[in-house]
């Protein structure tokens, strides 16, 4: 028996079939994720935000901190200071006995006769020297303190012959402009004074002398009452 063969058309709208391939929509509220995850995000926000006003806070404290400190142990050397300053008197300068003030420094003038040599060997001995003239004003007030114009005193200045010059004991040459010296510039001859002359001699001539202290300030401390 011949088959028969039954043609049937299938119309299958082309709109069909986009709609069976395309996935289904998800509701609004699955794009927009569950409440707890917001909550969530806003509590780590706030702990983001509280964790830095916090490191913010330290920050601060620690600079004040620093500061105040500061302060303090400024405050702590400043009232030492004051304590110290407040336990130490400054003494007036003044000379040892029967020496004389002139200027900074303290003036003996011995009365003895010595040569030049034994006159700064003494000075030495009294943790002083022969007289250094530093300028005409000192000269002046010294020549103001000898008594007689006759009076002849070693100063420390003589000539050296290696240098062919007047020489101060402290190791200065003389400057001619300070003292106008009479008398022979050669080898053994020192310089003394008198209230009106400047004389170079023989330095084993015996004169009297005139040693000279520096004046220093001295503080002397009290103790404070308890």
């Amino acid at each position: 028996m011949d088959r028969q063969v039954i043609y049937a058309d299938l119309n299958i709208s082309r709109d069909a079939g986009l709609e069976s391939s395309s996935p289904p929509s998800l509701p609004q509220n699955v794009c927009q994720g569950p409440p707890w995850h917001k909550f969530a995000l806003k509590l780590s926000c706030a702990g983001i935000i509280l964790l830095a006003l916090t490191v913010i806070g330290l920050s601060v404290s620690v600079v004040i901190f620093s500061r105040q400190k500061s302060s303090i142990e400024k405050s702590s050397m400043d009232a030492q200071e004051n304590r110290k300053e407040a336990t130490e008197k400054p003494v007036p300068l003044k000379c040892p006995t029967n020496w004389h003030l002139i200027r900074d420094k303290c003036l003996f003038f011995y009365e003895t006769l010595k040569p030049w040599n034994d006159s700064l060997t003494d000075c030495s001995t009294k943790e002083s020297s022969l007289l250094l003239i530093q300028d005409q004003e000192e000269l002046r007030l010294i020549r103001n303190l000898i008594d007689k114009g006759g009076m002849l005193f070693w100063i420390g200045l003589n000539f050296t012959l290696s240098e062919k010059n007047w020489k101060w004991t402290n190791g200065s040459l003389l400057n001619s402009n300070i003292l106008q010296i009479t008398g022979d510039a050669k080898e053994d001859s020192c310089v003394c004074i008198s209230m009106t002359q400047i004389l170079s001699e023989n330095c084993a001539t015996e004169n009297k002398w005139i040693c000279q202290k520096e004046l220093k300030s001295v503080r002397n401390k009290v103790c404070s009452a308890t």
